[in-house]
């Protein structure tokens, strides 16, 4: 995600209001994705970004000692985390899940939603990266929920929220068809299946990991 150009200086700005609509797949078609991914003049995102978020996932996973062998990118849209995670988790089997027809077309990706998605195993790691925005409530609830039976081990998510949309993203570039909620929103749900780590990292409850409690959020680290 491209941040505010202004930095750590960005004078206050006032709230714009999104437009949420559904999310059909033909939405994200080939001009979508050519507008948020593909020309650089208006990417939300770039490759050496996506590189570095991908170390910071295997690095945390090989920290805290998770056996990768299987991970989900749910909602892995043109893939700039597949080649990096799948090289620095060269054990662990990658599994795209996208909504959009054209990129399943084009990449290969698993079709489905997810809120939806079943697998028979679980996923040692999933990723969730900005994803959840263009889901109403009902359909973001429920795909958080999904979360918690999808994931065994480690959990990377993020989502654009109302605060991520006033103060850090770079309005021009960013999406605004979207659905903005508070991060507590998304936390209160998540605490349910799991506990917060930091940095986007949340562990599955019962996992057999250990967190030293001053590596976690407050209150939430500490034993298994």
């Amino acid at each position: 995600m491209i941040h505010s150009p202004g930095g750590y200086y960005t004078a206050a700005r006032p709230l714009v209001t999104c437009t949420p609509m559904n999310t059909p797949s033909h939405r994200f078609d080939r001009d979508y994705y050519q507008r948020y991914y593909f020309e650089s003049r208006t990417a939300v995102t770039s490759p050496k970004e996506m590189q570095a978020r991908a170390r910071l996932i295997a690095a945390y996973v090989e920290h805290i000692g998770l056996p990768v062998r299987r991970m989900l990118d749910a909602g892995c849209g043109v893939g700039l985390l597949r080649k990096p995670l799948v090289r620095l988790l060269p054990r662990a089997t990658y599994v795209g899940l996208e909504v959009s027809e054209y990129l399943c077309s084009r990449y290969g990706w698993e079709h489905g939603l997810l809120q939806h998605y079943r697998s028979p195993t679980p996923f040692d790691l999933v990723i969730c990266y900005d994803v959840l925005q263009y889901l109403d409530d009902e359909d973001a609830a429920s795909a958080l929920a999904n979360l918690s039976r999808l994931c065994r081990g480690v959990l990377y998510f993020t989502a654009l929220t109302a605060g991520d949309w006033r103060w850090n993203c770079d309005q021009r570039r960013t999406d605004s068809n979207v659905h903005l909620r508070s991060g507590e929103w998304y936390r209160q749900r998540l605490r349910r299946s799991f506990r917060e780590i930091g940095a986007g990292f949340w562990l599955r409850r019962g996992a057999p990991l250990t967190v030293w409690e001053l590596e976690a959020m407050p209150g939430r680290g500490g034993g298994t």
